[in-house]
């Protein structure tokens, strides 16, 4: 037996709405994948018993009018409020109502909350709070566990950066890097020499190269951001080169840290290593939003049972029946003994299979970690463009990524954890207030 799981967005007024299961060819069973509570006291944020009375009355009071300009004012130049609020930013989400208070109080902070809660703007505002534009030298560095999320946290970052359109100001601008794998790390190393950036926005693996060739120093750093935290600490591959980062290429004293990522599992047990390990001060605080609701409630959630030679055809059946606007299908990764063997990855044979059988009139679209960089650029700005989509995908797409027209998330392949699952399924829902 096989299952495959679906999480559609449906419309917040009517949270209880039945969904089409039925196929003229393929009969299913369609259950809910788990029921949401919906009856409780919204939850403030989770402090540190050691947080100021001040800071505290801040956070968790019960004034939600203030503006987002209104939270950052004194704190952010006044040229960054005006570009946010060119882009749009207005109303503060929970967790910029909750944590911006205490970023800006200089303390070390973890930001957790769901997928899409406005967790980057959170920390990019903090971090053009303390910018000196004046000054040649890194103070700001973002960690990212991929390219397409680093890509795009560059993206918001150089927005806010750019001159509003209604300011006189001569200030200097703020430039911001993107050192990310799969770039030219030759023309970042003419960049750092000639003037250092401001912001560096890099992975891992590209980041220690240059620190440990001494091509990029952090001495003048003073804000340390590790977006998708869980991730990179879970991650065999990069967990070496962040503890060096965090324990040895720079001193918690020195910087102000924040961690940020909608899971953060035993993040009680995580706390208590960040003060241990010395990769933050010991009055860092956690802010923890929405813990009794890690998706949005406008989420609609199903599994479907059905044998595994019958899986294309069931998806199929999922897909003309629900007629998604744009979706993610995931599937996951090919395993090295089938790579050994000779087949072909799921995800080719799933495109293949799409490509050949659905009618409808959205582009199928590939993402996964065996493309070149350019690849996965080049379809990710396709779905950008507007228009229905359906992209194939393994997890690069669950982590961080915004897609916010996606109505519907596919698992093909179920995911390994409960973890992975709320990142794939809060690939939609971002802006589901508004529905």
């Amino acid at each position: 037996m096989a299952a495959i799981s679906a999480t559609q967005l449906v419309p917040i007024s009517r949270p209880n709405s039945k969904l089409s299961s039925s196929s003229a060819s393929i009969n299913f069973t369609n259950r809910p994948l788990f029921s949401v509570r919906t009856s409780f006291r919204r939850l403030r944020a989770v402090l540190n018993s050691s947080l100021t009375p001040t800071a505290q009355e801040a956070v968790t009071g019960n004034d939600n009018t203030f503006t987002l300009r209104e939270l950052c004012q004194g704190q952010v130049p006044d040229h960054v409020l005006l570009r946010m609020e060119e882009i749009g930013y207005v109303v503060p989400t929970d967790i910029q109502r909750e944590g911006l208070p205490v970023i800006f109080s200089g303390r070390d902070c973890i930001l957790h909350a769901q997928t899409g809660s406005g967790k980057t703007l959170t920390y990019l505002l903090l971090i053009f709070s303390v910018i000196n534009t004046q000054r040649s030298a890194v103070q700001a560095l973002i960690v990212v566990p991929t390219r397409e999320l680093g890509m795009q946290v560059t993206k918001v970052a150089r927005m806010l950066a750019a001159k509003p359109s209604e300011s006189g100001s001569e200030e200097k601008s703020c430039t911001v890097m993107a050192l990310l794998d799969g770039g030219m790390l030759r023309r970042h190393k003419s960049w750092l020499k000639a003037e250092p950036p401001k912001i560096v926005v890099a992975t891992i693996g590209s980041l220690c190269q240059l620190i440990e060739k001494n091509i990029l120093k952090l001495e003048s750093m003073q804000v340390l951001v590790i977006d998708e935290v869980d991730f990179l600490f879970n991650s065999s591959t990069q967990v070496s080169s962040l503890k060096k980062l965090l324990g040895s290429y720079s001193s918690c004293n020195n910087r102000q840290t924040i961690f940020a990522s909608a899971s953060i599992p035993q993040h009680r047990r995580f706390l208590h290593d960040c003060i241990q390990q010395k990769w933050t001060k010991s009055d860092v605080v956690h802010v923890h939003v929405n813990a009794i609701k890690p998706l949005p409630l406008c989420l609609h959630h199903r599994f479907v049972i059905c044998s595994k030679k019958m899986k294309h055809e069931t998806l199929l059946s999922l897909l003309k029946s629900d007629a998604p606007e744009s979706g993610i299908i995931f599937v996951g990764e090919q395993s090295e003994k089938s790579k050994k063997a000779g087949n072909s990855p799921s995800t080719t044979l799933l495109i293949d299979f799409l490509k050949t059988s659905y009618g409808g009139s959205s582009d199928i679209l590939l993402l996964e970690e065996d493309m070149n960089f350019n690849s996965r650029a080049a379809s990710l700005s396709e779905l950008r463009q507007g228009g229905g989509y359906l992209l194939v995908s393994t997890d690069i797409a669950a982590r961080g990524i915004d897609l916010p027209e996606t109505t519907h998330i596919y698992n093909f392949d179920l995911p390994r954890t409960a973890i992975d699952y709320l990142h794939r399924a809060g690939r939609t829902g971002f802006f589901s207030s508004s529905n």
